[in-house]
């Protein structure tokens, strides 16, 4: 799947819920607007904030993290779940 600025405002403008899984640190530092720091490490502690019956966007700085995410959300029985990937591409949406 390709994911790019009109896919990520159409998603977030339906009620997408835009998730950065990156470090405190790094979410300081620049995240995407809008978006809601689950670091990796404590994901588990702070995925019961997630509405189940909305799209979830997930990014990192690579994509790495946010794909295993997905996974976790995916077994979990999330159906709505998108990995947009890095952070870089989307920054000037």
């Amino acid at each position: 799947e390709k994911y790019n600025c009109s896919f990520l405002q159409e998603i977030l403008s339906a009620g997408g819920q835009l998730i950065d899984v990156r470090s405190p640190v790094e979410f300081s530092q620049g995240a995407l607007e809008g978006a809601i720091n689950m670091p990796i490490n404590s994901f588990q502690y702070l995925m019961d904030n997630i509405d189940k019956s909305k799209p979830v966007v997930l990014y990192c700085r690579t994509g790495a993290r946010s794909g295993m995410v997905k996974n976790y959300l995916d077994q979990q029985g999330f159906n709505q779940v998108h990995n947009i990937g890095g952070i870089q591409q989307f920054m000037s949406c």
